[in-house]
């Protein structure tokens, strides 16, 4: 009896790994890929670099991660062909909507889709120098705030935390940085109070041990109307408590804010094979990487973010799919998403075709006006009233 029961569990030891084995053989990735993320050492590159060493061990992938340090530098190799994905933030929702720095003309509207993100024990706020003695948001007036070139990113999401504490840009001391990483750099050398980011990012970490120190001044969740201020300029944030980062543990929580970061996009006109190989190794060995870096753990397929303000992409709905996660209310909801980047392409050739002013002020101005106007007519919010 004992033997039988032996070999009972030996055929189904070996008919799970047979499984699995053939589970790792029906994902076909290419010979390499290449990603983008921010500056090596942020939590997006981390976790980029994560995955890639999981393709590389379990399916023989190359993956190389090129670090940028702004939306635009993220973006462009992708849309040159030199990179498959890039593991973005809330610039993926600026991108879509060509605003901001992808209003002018050398870009437009980028019709850029998800495969998978992350929303993990940490948030996305502004970091405070400790020394500062800031201890809330509305006590970084006249304070020196970093702002990076070419990342609309971050310099909106820096403007929706002040907004908590009823602050504007020129409530404050804006520092222009060339790079995510040289900002961080400026907090810790004493050329800025403070700078967005993911609270489990390496910069901060810097900080947290640098002379300086790094403090996260608080978003209380019952405070109705600074969330009003913050949703209004960054419509994409939503309540979330941080359980961990710099400085902060599950024994020492913070109510903050976040959304969906890293988020690996693709352009749309990725084929759906490749989306789908990628996303569907990346759920199926999710056990692989999921502790390889910290937020890496928020990509596991159950915990995406289903309903946000980009869509996915066909690849990474079939294999979403295939989880058990995607529903009839996400397809419709996605399917609306996938409307409305068709409103904003046809807009933009709209306005490429009306003769719009060269002068490159004009030129953006006269596009959030067209840019409004197809959406009024299509139905669809704005999402960037003045």
């Amino acid at each position: 009896m004992f033997h039988r029961i032996a070999m009972l569990v030996s055929v189904a030891v070996l008919s799970a790994a047979s499984v699995m084995a053939v589970s790792a053989q029906d994902i076909k990735l290419p010979p390499t890929l290449t990603f983008t993320a921010y500056d090596t050492g942020t939590a997006g590159f981390n976790i980029a670099v994560a995955v890639g060493k999981m393709m590389k061990d379990r399916y023989g992938t190359d993956v190389r991660v090129l670090p940028a340090g702004n939306d635009v530098a993220r973006l462009a190799p992708l849309r040159a062909g030199r990179a498959v994905s890039s593991a973005m933030g809330s610039g993926t929702y600026f991108a879509q909507e060509g605003v901001f720095e992808f209003g002018a003309k050398e870009w437009g509207p980028q019709p850029l889709q998800l495969m998978l993100s992350s929303v993990d024990c940490n948030a996305g706020s502004l970091g405070v120098a400790r020394d500062t003695g800031v201890t809330e948001i509305k006590q970084l007036r006249g304070k020196r705030v970093g702002f990076v070139v070419g990342s609309p990113a971050l310099n909106q999401n820096a403007l929706a935390i002040l907004a908590f504490g009823d602050l504007k840009k020129s409530d404050v001391k804006a520092v222009e940085f060339s790079s995510y990483g040289a900002m961080w750099k400026g907090l810790i050398n004493n050329d800025t109070d403070a700078a967005f980011a993911t609270t489990i990012t390496g910069p901060a970490k810097e900080a947290e041990t640098s002379p300086r120190g790094i403090i996260w001044p608080p978003l209380p969740h019952n405070d109705a109307a600074g969330w009003e201020r913050v949703q209004k300029v960054g419509s994409f944030f939503f309540r979330h408590v941080a359980t961990c980062g710099a400085g902060i543990s599950p024994e020492k929580p913070i109510e903050l804010g976040n959304y969906p970061y890293p988020i690996f996009v693709v352009y749309g006109t990725q084929p759906a094979d490749l989306v789908y190989a990628i996303t569907r190794a990346m759920i199926v060995d999710y056990d692989v990487y999921k502790d390889s870096a910290p937020g890496a753990g928020g990509l596991a397929a159950k915990r995406q973010t289903m309903k946000w303000v980009v869509p996915f992409h066909p690849g990474a709905v079939k294999a979403l799919k295939e989880a058990g996660n995607w529903t009839d209310g996400d397809q419709a909801h996605n399917d609306g998403l996938l409307k409305r980047q068709g409103v904003l392409s046809a807009a933009w050739a709209d306005y490429g075709k009306s003769g719009p002013p060269p002068d490159d002020k004009a030129f953006l101005d006269g596009w959030m006006v067209a840019r409004a106007a197809a959406l009024t007519k299509a139905n669809m919010p704005n999402g960037f009233e003045e």
